[in-house]
């Protein structure tokens, strides 16, 4: 069975990558490198990675062309930051998923396995379950919702199978760690390996469940043959964890003994974000097999292993005023 994945350079396409080829699957990758790592696919061999775009429909037919299976990852997934680079976010999200289907739906694929987000549900009573409408409240939430529903159209029009996948916020090894925007956990292991205190918006009350690569791969590799025409949440409900209490932890892994730094609410940004697994239990046989003070250990190895690195500004700011966080316009973090 022939499987590309797009976004193969970044952290959870590559995970999955790596699964599937130790499966034994013909696995191809692309990727458009704006926030994948070359170290991230050294396993596949050269003639089956393209530096592609997925918004490039005429990449997109040759790439889609002969695959059984596309498994869509790729985007640019800085939900805080949508707010002030809309734009970017958009084009490389939704029009990005826009190319992927409409080739693999010309290409008359089996099936596509789209990778969503949390951020779909917006503020709503948590536990999140997949029932509940849509209530995106950013830019990288509306451009994630829609890039379902033109997967849901598309793929029922033309007769091609579909699985949505909802994970909850994913963290272990490969994870972009230098990138300021995004990745919580990431950035205060990153800060505290270098004595820096980690920042924290608002209270840091904010409560959020964190999943384990391992665990959200093992279900999105179940889906290429379970969950069709399905949304289906992946991750831990069992344990929560306030920010505050995760840069504890973080804290108390890295060794870091200073304070703690607090600033402004980002504007937007959903104050509880839970969801429900009891779908993916029930299709996937999901259980969580990594709780999360290993999840955040396996992280911080793998940050130790490369080095603690300075953060790096790789996306524009499209939107400056006074509420564009001080930490981004002013290079904080």
């Amino acid at each position: 069975m022939k499987i590309l994945i797009t976004g193969a350079a970044g952290f959870l396409g590559s995970h999955i990558g790596i699964k599937l080829s130790k499966l034994g699957y013909d696995v191809y990758g692309v990727d458009n490198m704006i926030g994948g790592d070359d170290y991230n696919w050294s396993w596949l061999p050269r003639e089956k990675a393209f530096k592609y775009d997925c918004s490039n429909l005429e990449q997109m037919l040759l790439v889609t062309k002969g695959m059984d299976i596309v498994y869509h990852c790729a985007a640019t997934p800085h939900e805080g930051l949508s707010v002030f680079s809309p734009y970017t976010i958009t084009q490389n999200n939704l029009m990005a998923t826009v190319g992927v289907v409409t080739a693999a739906v010309q290409n008359k694929v089996k099936k596509i396995i789209y990778c969503s987000s949390m951020a779909r549900y917006g503020h709503q009573g948590t536990p999140f379950t997949e029932d509940m409408k849509p209530k995106p409240v950013d830019p990288y939430g509306v451009s994630k919702v829609a890039g379902e529903q033109m997967l849901q159209i598309l793929c029922d029009t033309h007769g091609v199978d579909w699985t949505i996948a909802v994970p909850h916020n994913i963290i272990g090894s490969l994870q972009k760690y230098d990138d300021p925007f995004r990745n919580v956990v990431s950035i205060f292991l990153n800060r505290m390996m270098q004595g820096n205190p980690p920042i924290i918006y608002g209270d840091g009350l904010q409560t959020r469940c964190f999943s384990y690569v391992d665990d959200c791969v093992y279900c999105l590799i179940r889906m290429i043959h379970a969950g069709s025409k399905e949304v289906i949440n992946i991750g831990p409900d069992e344990e929560f964890t306030t920010v505050k209490e995760l840069a504890e932890i973080c804290a108390n892994i890295t060794g870091y003994n200073g304070t703690f730094t607090y600033v402004p609410d980002r504007p937007q940004e959903v104050k509880h974000a839970v969801c429900s697994s009891d779908k993916a239990r029930r299709i996937l046989k999901y259980k969580t097999t990594t709780k999360l003070k290993k999840a955040v250990e396996e992280t911080y190895k793998y940050i130790k292993e490369r080095g603690a690195k300075p953060f790096n500004y790789y996306l524009n700011l499209e939107i400056i005023n006074e509420k564009t966080p001080k930490t981004w316009t002013e290079k904080k973090i």
